[in-house]
Order: structure tokens, then sequence, then C-alpha cells
């Protein structure tokens, strides 16, 4: 028998999770935003064997990218935004932040919630992260390249090649047939 519940986070609410937030980042002080990452990657790969509600599992799926995201040096992340991704990891990782990570079930309830949260400000970089990194692996397999050596400038030229490409298309499909010029008549 499943039991389902609902949980409604308002922007009322948020204020008590960024505290929460700000306390985990009090406890790391001292830490490195790498040594963070690579705590909450252990943290990640630690909570894969524990019974959770799905509502929890795929929001800490986000973890992986999240840490990637942050760590891609091709990405370059802007300073603002890493912070965010490095806060809220350091509040994942931290096994003593609302609900303790080691009570089964809800340990992790809390930490969903919070990448909920940055997911939600970030989306529009997340998306695009997802982008870049697809062009980033289509880019090396066709060239022979290694992935690495591609950036976030690449990218967002291949973006602006397609786009005025798009354009371009759109533009002739849009003219009419013949030898049309336009006829300008100005009073």
């Amino acid at each position: 028998m499943a039991l389902e519940f609902t949980i409604e986070i308002t922007d009322e609410d948020l204020p008590f999770f960024m505290q929460a937030m700000e306390r985990a980042e009090k406890r790391a002080a001292g830490k490195t935003a790498q040594q963070i990452l690579d705590e909450a990657s252990k943290t990640f790969a630690q909570s894969q064997g524990q019974n959770m509600p799905q509502f929890v599992r795929s929001r800490l799926a986000s973890v992986e990218n999240l840490v990637a995201m942050a760590a891609d040096e091709g990405w370059a992340l802007a300073a603002d935004d890493r912070s965010r991704v490095v806060a809220a990891l350091t509040y994942f990782a931290d096994p003593e932040d609302l609900i303790p990570d080691n009570i089964p079930v809800l340990g992790f309830l809390d930490d969903a919630i919070m990448i909920e949260v940055v997911e939600r400000l970030l989306q529009p970089e997340i998306e695009a992260y997802a982008d870049f990194c697809a062009y980033r692996s289509d880019e090396a397999s066709s060239r022979g390249a290694d992935a690495g050596t591609l950036g976030r400038e690449e990218w967002l030229e291949g973006r602006r090649a397609e786009l005025q490409a798009r354009m371009r298309q759109r533009r002739g499909s849009y003219a009419p047939s013949g030898n049309w010029t336009p006829q300008f008549k100005f009073s």
C-alpha cells in the first residue's frame, strides 16, 4: 500500500531553507569548493543504496549534474551561479542538516527540496549546460578531438551560426518566386 503526501513549499518558506543553507555553509567553513563537490559526490554515491521515496530519488539524481556543471572548466559557470550550486551541494553533503541523512526513508527529503529550489533558480543555466554537453560530445566525435578542449565560447559561436542559418532558411522560404526586386516608394 503506497501513501502519497503533497508538500507545498511557498515563497514564504524559502527563507527557512536559505537559513539552513547558510548554517551548512558555516559548518563547511575552510573547505574549498572542490572539497565540497567531492563530498557531495561521495554523499550521492552513498545515498544510492538507501530506501527513499521516488520524489526524493528523482531530485537527488540531479546532484551528479550539478556537481559536473560546477566543476566543468569548459562551461565556466558564472561565479554567482556557481556559488548557488556549491551552497546547495554544501547543504546536501552535510549529514546533520534539517533531517539527518541517516533517518530511514526521510533522511534526504530536505536535501531533495534544496536541490529542487536550486534547480528552479538555475533552470535556464541547467538546460543550456545540457545543450553544451551534447554539443561538446558531438563536436568531439565529428572532429576526432578531445571533448575537454571545447569550451563555452565555441558552443555559443556554434549556436549563433545555427541561428543565423535558420534565419536565412526562413528568409528563403518567404521569398517570392521569380526575379523579384522590392520596390520602395517614399512620399
